[in-house]
């Protein structure tokens, strides 16, 4: 009886310690992650780009670094983490290759946002489309033609050819 509390004993003692380490890790690494992305919210924020791209990035870089800290933390508990970051570098291939066009779509419309070579109201030609634009969104944007018409054109369509812009 004395050898198998013995046991008990030991083992608790080595993965409690693990476990301890583990949690330890999740805690700092969730306290990290969370300053990393208001950091980056922050200086997205002062350098003037749009707050739903700075809101939407801070996230990403949240999660990005949590993954990386679950990561770490299973690794601390001997879980074996290879096949794990295996299956999110393939998640992720399959997902860029999925979404292609949409993420083609979702860059151009960053940059539309970031370097905005046309507003809201400008008169433009650009995507095989004539009109006043109307509204940009992440995906797409949206242009009232002459003979009004609603014209949404792809964002990578835009900046995949030349825009002519007539100021409001």
């Amino acid at each position: 009886m004395e050898a198998t509390l013995l046991k008990i004993q030991d083992y608790a003692i080595q993965y409690g310690l693990k476990i301890l380490a583990a949690i330890l890790i999740f805690i700092i690494g969730k306290w990290i992650a969370r300053l990393i992305s208001k950091i980056i919210e922050a200086a997205l924020v002062k350098s003037k780009v749009n707050k739903t791209l700075a809101v939407f990035t801070k996230n990403m870089a949240y999660y990005a670094v949590m993954v990386f800290v679950i990561i770490a933390a299973l690794n601390k508990l001997g879980v074996e983490t290879n096949s794990f970051i295996a299956i999110i570098g393939a998640a992720g291939l399959a997902v860029g290759l999925a979404l292609q066009g949409s993420l083609a779509n979702f860059a151009a419309g960053v940059m539309i946002v970031i370097f905005q070579p046309f507003q809201v109201g400008d008169h433009i030609e650009a995507g095989g489309a004539t009109g006043i634009v109307e509204e940009i969104q992440v995906f797409s944007t949206v242009i009232q033609a002459a003979d009004n018409k609603k014209i949404i054109v792809p964002n990578a369509k835009i900046t995949g050819d030349k825009i002519t812009i007539t100021k409001a």
